[in-house]
Parts: structure tokens; C-alpha cells; sequence
């Protein structure tokens, strides 16, 4: 394992001029513009019809709605991935950078869901029919509560409410909104798109099922999770598991093993759920849907990339440093990594990134993680980098090195 401390004092290059930097600013994020944009043609289209009729409100509340449901399903989810890295690296560098971002889609869910609801808020107002008055203000309601309990502070400290309220409230409100629309009289366009949507919604449940799990726990900290019943996903993909699918769901990196049938998850202890998967291991757990993609698949839009995990982050990493289709160095602080993961782990990792820099953090400290992947992306010549790990210090890594000019990635937490 290599261990070079001289790489915390690399001089970092400098920072891009100050309009290049404002636009790398958190706030200024691809999925921020995304519902600022969504945001911004429903004004337009507002300012357009000037005094939008009942029907064109409903309309508008409909699509925006669809929007930011469809747009999470999982198959248009892989699709948006396959479309934004189906372009060669041979394309210029920034069209590329920009490409990278899909993982952002979340802003077209959040702009869709805040048009919306604005739009039918709006129609409730106009609305003087008793019954449609009734269902049109419980539902709006229904859906202010949604948004509230969605907005990161909530979200954030109360995770579990925040599933089970947009799990259940969301199921409620798609019958409301059936309830309103079908009170309404409406079109075979209203009635198209509503039933395209409830498919959507109902699909990842009618593959729900409960399979066979086989868990070996290499620390108190860590375990793998083992799965073989028919599927092998794809490298960067990611499957969501239950022990109580009406309560929550967590989703977790597929590592599968090239040429062998089945997968791992690497489950880490970082929570009550997690904690209690850790202590007492099942034998089958619950899951649905389809595997999908993560951020990491953007990899195959450039030459070369640098990945940087800590801790657990290795396992979104693994499976890509094992397939090796796109070349790749690993920058992976951890503590005792031997003792945390296990030798085969490491030596698996080892065998096909011989050159990585394994950081073990009980030893030499915590390192700075900005200059190490930069080191690391000069050395190995890379075009991006590619990081996993806490909410902190991706942001730390992803805008610590966008503002220098390199393509930066990590994950963004909208879910």
C-alpha cells in the first residue's frame, strides 16, 4: 500500500477567474439550474397565456407533475444516463464536463413538483364547484406538506418521516389527483398521462420480492452482502433493499465480480438501519425495482479518471475499477483498512490498482482529500475526478476542484 505524505504539500493550481468560479458555486449547481429552468418556462408559458383558462391550469399542473414523477422512475433514470455517456471522448472537454452532470435530474423533479403545485393551487382558487373545491384544497394541501417535509433541514435530520411521507403522501395524492380529474370530466389526454404516471409509480412494486442474502462481517463496522438470484447488474448500478419495504428503503452499490454470477454490497455501519443490519445479519431481504444507474457511470465519457473514496466509498468504486473499462486510479482513505474490510478486499482492490494510494487514516491522520486526488490527477494524467464519500467532504473534493478548472463529481444528496 502506498502511503506518500509528500503528496498532502502538491501545490494546487489556481482558482479560475471570478466569473468562472461563481458559476462552479454550490448554489449555482447544474441541479439548482435545472429547476430554475423548469421554473422559468412555466413563467414564460404564464406571461404567454396571460389569463390561463381552468383547463390550460389543469393542463400546466398535469405535465409539470408528470415531469417531476417520470422523471425519477428508474428506466428513464438509466435512459437520461445512456443518452448524456453515448457521446465519445473525442468530444470537446467542456461539452463533456457538461454531460457529466446528469446525475442532476433531480432539479427537474423539484422544479416540476414547485410548478405544479403552483399551478394547482392556483386552479383550487378559481375552482367553484363543491366537490372539486373539496378534493382540489385537501389536495393541495396534501401537496404543501410533500414540498415542506422535502426541503433539505427537514429532510436532512428526519430522513425516515421525510420517505414516509412522500411515500404515502404521494401515493394519496396521485388518487386525489384521480379523483379531481375524473370530477372534472376530462379529455383522453388528461387520462393518457395519468395512467402513464400510476404505471410508473406502481412498476418498482411489481417487482418487489424477497430474496436469499448471504452476509459475512469482516469487522464490527462493515459487512458484505452477498446476493445471487438471477441478476447481475450492470458496473455502477445500484439496488435498494428492505427489511420492511412500507418503512424504508436503502440503496446501496452493486459490486459485480467480472465473469461471476451474482453481487456484492459493501453495508457500512453509519445509522440505526445500517447498525441493525450490521449486528444481526439476515438470511433474505426485500427488494424492488430495477438496478440504476449512479453517478459514476459518466466515467466512459473520458479518457482517463481519477476515483477518491473514504471509508464505505470504496464500494460505488470497486466495481469499476474491476471491470477496468475506462483506465482509473484509486486515491482511498480509510481507517485500517485491512482490519475494517478484510484482506481479500484489499487484495482484491490491489490486484487491479496496483498503483493506488491507500491512505490508512489511524496511522497518518486525516489527509487533505483536495490535494491528494489533484495530485493524483496530474500524475496519472486523468481528464476528471470522481468522488465518494460523506456529504462534507465531496463538496469539499467536487468544488475544491471545479474552481480550478477539473471536472469534478460526487454525489448530491437529493434523495
Amino acid at each position: 500500500m502506498t502511503t506518500s505524505l509528500e503528496r498532502q504539500s502538491v501545490e494546487l493550481p489556481p482558482r479560475t477567474s471570478a466569473p468562472r468560479r461563481l458559476l462552479k458555486h454550490p448554489r449555482l449547481m447544474h441541479y439548482n439550474r435545472l429547476a430554475a429552468l423548469v421554473l422559468t418556462a412555466n413563467l414564460i408559458f404564464l406571461y404567454a397565456s396571460w389569463t390561463p383558462s381552468t383547463r390550460t391550469m389543469g393542463h400546466a399542473a398535469l405535465a409539470d407533475l408528470a415531469l417531476a414523477i417520470l422523471v425519477r422512475q428508474q428506466y428513464v433514470i438509466n435512459l437520461l444516463f445512456k443518452l448524456a455517456t453515448w457521446a465519445p471522448p473525442s468530444w470537446p472537454l467542456k461539452v463533456r464536463w457538461t454531460l457529466g452532470k446528469v446525475y442532476h435530474f433531480g432539479g427537474l423533479h423539484v422544479g416540476g413538483a414547485l410548478a405544479g403545485a403552483s399551478w394547482f393551487l392556483a386552479l383550487t382558487i378559481t375552482t367553484t364547484d363543491g366537490p372539486l373545491m373539496a378534493v382540489g384544497w385537501t389536495l393541495t394541501a396534501l401537496l404543501a406538506l410533500i414540498i415542506a417535509t422535502a426541503l433539505p433541514p427537514f429532510r436532512s435530520r428526519h430522513h425516515d418521516h421525510f420517505e414516509k411521507i412522500h411515500r404515502f403522501g404521494g401515493w394519496t395524492a396521485l388518487a386525489l389527483f384521480w379523483t379531481h380529474t375524473l370530477l372534472a370530466s376530462p379529455g383522453p389526454v388528461e387520462v393518457a398521462v395519468l395512467s402513464v404516471v400510476t404505471f410508473s409509480v406502481a412498476l418498482p412494486w411489481l417487482r418487489l420480492r424477497k430474496v436469499d442474502v448471504r452476509v459475512e462481517r469482516p469487522s464490527p463496522h462493515v459487512v458484505l452482502a452477498r446476493f445471487d438470484h438471477g441478476e447481475t447488474p450492470f458496473a455502477g448500478s445500484s439496488t435498494a433493499i428492505s427489511r420492511s419495504p412500507l418503512k424504508e428503503w436503502h440503496s446501496f452499490a452493486n459490486v459485480p465480480a467480472p465473469g461471476e454470477p451474482g453481487f456484492r454490497l459493501t453495508i457500512s455501519r453509519a445509522g440505526d438501519w445500517t447498525g441493525d443490519f450490521i449486528d444481526d445479519m439476515p438470511n433474505r431481504i426485500w427488494v424492488k425495482g430495477i438496478t440504476t444507474a449512479g453517478v459514476a457511470n459518466i466515467e466512459t465519457l473520458f479518457t482517463k479518471v481519477v476515483y477518491v473514496a473514504t471509508g464505505s466509498g470504496i464500494g460505488p468504486c470497486l466495481p469499476h475499477l474491476l471491470a477496468a473499462e475506462v483506465p482509473s486510479r484509486l486515491v482511498w482513505a480509510t481507517r485500517d483498512p485491512r482490519t475494517t474490510y478484510g484482506d481479500d478486499l484489499v487484495d482484491e482492490i490491489l490486484a487491479v490498482q496496483p498503483h493506488a494510494l491507500i491512505w490508512d487514516t489511524s496511522r497518518d491522520g486525516k489527509p487533505d482529500m483536495v490535494r491528494l486526488a489533484y495530485a493524483a490527477y496530474r500524475d496519472f494524467g486523468a481528464e476528471a475526478v470522481i468522488c465518494i464519500s460523506n456529504k462534507k467532504l465531496t463538496w469539499q473534493v467536487v468544488h475544491g476542484l471545479e474552481q480550478r478548472g477539473i471536472p469534478a463529481y460526487g454525489a448530491i444528496w437529493d434523495s
